[in-house]
């Protein structure tokens, strides 16, 4: 099967190293995917009724910003407070915000909406000033494995690598729960004035079995979005590449770039594996890389999943569907 990079042409990674590899700060080059990748579900599909946001097409100051805040990153870092974040989301959400900020959009970030002392009802990550009105933004950050098994590309077929949600729970959540949170008779009393629109952002990967063909994909999916593999533990061997690194979870989203010496050959990336399993059964992401200029790019991505995850998959869609 052709690797995820040979998918419809160059692979994202490639463009984005075209683009972006100058960039040496990993937070600067994490904001900078956030604002370049393509959107994980098509905001022109009638599916989302225009529900779906985009930050839109990169101009030349926001590139310009991004060059300026790679050469003095201090900014950002006091900005993200450079804490271990729990939740890759969360630090995602963080560097959203600090770009909303900058450019003048964001009026609040993280409001909660309680009902009483303890009772919250639920938060808006992002409240924006656009076109003089106060919109809502949700925002997510999520990768997705698709697990059809023939069945075809249903938004449950999509599931989170630890099993916890699908895309289409997701998507269930934000656009009937979350969209709605400006409804709520509690945010009348707590804002100074009506919310006139509510749209979510999202922002991933998704990851296709590396023996199954390219499936037809629905038209609410974005066609550009970024893609990678997935395989079993038991099929390592028939991913392609000479040498890996294991992506620590805050590494997730941006393509890689390390330097020369921190790639892992085959051999070593199969203890590593072994290493992982035998403490947890979530599976790992590993980057796929190639020698350019003194460091390691990546060219593609895929997450090894344990033998008997394909098992544990379908009988968590079976519980979303």
């Amino acid at each position: 099967m052709p690797s995820s990079a040979e998918i419809g042409g160059p692979g994202y990674q490639t463009r984005f190293h075209r683009r972006w590899n100058y960039l040496d700060d990993p937070h600067v080059r994490t904001l900078a995917w956030l604002l370049d990748s393509p959107d994980l579900l098509d905001p022109d599909s009638a599916e989302w009724t225009g529900r779906i946001a985009s930050v839109g097409v990169m101009d030349s100051d926001t590139e310009a910003w991004l060059t300026s805040l790679d050469r003095s990153p201090a900014r950002l870092h006091a900005y993200l407070d450079l804490k271990p974040f729990a939740r890759l989301g969360r630090y995602a959400e963080k560097l959203m915000a600090f770009y909303l900020e900058h450019r003048g959009w964001l009026v609040a970030h993280g409001v909660q909406v309680r009902t009483g002392k303890n009772d919250t009802v639920g938060e808006f990550d992002f409240l924006l000033r656009q076109g003089g009105g106060l919109i809502h933004w949700e925002f997510a950050t999520k990768l997705f494995l698709l697990e059809s098994s023939g069945h075809g590309c249903e938004a449950d077929y999509f599931i989170g690598p630890g099993l916890v949600d699908t895309l289409g729970t997701k998507i269930r959540k934000i656009m009937e729960r979350q969209l709605s949170l400006s409804q709520h008779p509690a945010v009348q009393l707590q804002l100074p004035e009506p919310i006139a629109g509510a749209q979510a952002l999202l922002k991933g990967w998704l990851f296709y079995h590396e023996r199954s063909p390219m499936p037809s994909l629905p038209s609410w999916i974005c066609p550009e979005h970024c893609r990678g593999f997935w395989c079993a533990l038991e099929e390592l061997e028939e991913v392609s590449g000479e040498h890996f690194v294991v992506l620590p979870r805050l590494s997730w989203l941006a393509p890689a770039k390390l330097a020369a010496d921190a790639a892992l050959d085959r051999a070593a990336l199969g203890q590593v594996l072994a290493d992982h399993f035998a403490e947890t059964s979530g599976p790992a992401l590993v980057a796929v890389l190639e020698p350019n200029g003194g460091h390691m790019l990546e060219v593609d991505r895929g997450f090894i999943v344990p033998n008997d995850w394909r098992t544990r998959a379908e009988a968590r869609i079976g519980r979303a569907k």
